[in-house]
């Protein structure tokens, strides 16, 4: 099985042990992709949705990936620790509205949907507690807005009940679904958007990346050996 690791940011990129420095094989619309391990490939594809949907869609119809892993930060809606690993088992953008059409709040047209799900979230924590590394599951929340203090936090929070807010998964999830490529995404704590402390939270998120980084690459060797 031919796996694609997305990032938004190369810092989350290069968290990956043994990554930093290393050549990408090519850069397509930008974007520079790495062969971390055989057919294993990865990419930082940038930040927000726009970015994250065209990197995804060159792993999938250029590279033919059989399946994403969308690994990064988040921001935390409740109070896991600083670095915490959630394995997604489903997303939904909270940024978009046509209620004022009838549809129901947050339901993305053309696919009509308003929850992605993901592929065998209980399955991947499964696959890192024989790792040795411990993760939840829980609904993530997609958007074009870094997530702080305030009503509309509080918003997302009450409508959604998301357990982690950022900006890029489910838009790989819909790139995903049209392709029929497969879906995995891995997020580590990097701040609570509900504390007073969160900027100096996200601006020291090495806890996370770490966590996060040491786990993506052999998650994706396990995955392989399922399929």
């Amino acid at each position: 099985m031919k796996i694609g690791l997305q990032f938004a940011m190369p810092a989350e990129l290069f968290a990956l042990p043994g990554v930093k420095g290393m050549e990408p094989f090519e850069t397509v619309s930008g974007v520079p992709f790495y062969e971390i391990a055989p057919n294993i490939l990865a990419c930082a594809g940038g930040v927000s949705k726009v970015n994250a949907a065209m990197a995804a869609e060159i792993l999938c119809l250029k590279y033919g990936v059989d399946l994403i892993l969308n690994a990064g930060v988040a921001g935390c809606a409740t109070d896991l620790p600083i670095g915490s690993l959630v394995v997604a088992s489903e997303f939904l953008q909270h940024d978009v509205d046509t209620t004022a059409v009838g549809d129901p709040i947050g339901l993305v047209s053309t696919v009509n949907l308003v929850h992605f799900p993901t592929w065998e979230s209980e399955k991947c924590v499964e696959l890192l507690a024989d790792l040795g590394y411990t993760a939840t599951t829980g609904r993530v929340a997609t958007g074009d807005w870094f997530a702080t203090k305030g009503s509309r936090a509080e918003w997302i929070r009450d409508t959604f009940d998301p357990l982690l807010v950022e900006m890029e998964g489910c838009a790989i999830a819909q790139v995903c679904l049209r392709n029929g490529v497969k879906f995995v995404a891995v997020k580590s704590v990097s701040d609570h958007f509900f504390s007073e402390n969160q900027a100096e939270e996200y601006f020291d998120f090495g806890q996370a990346l770490e966590n996060m980084g040491k786990v993506v690459l052999p998650l994706a060797k396990k995955l392989q050996e399922v399929e």
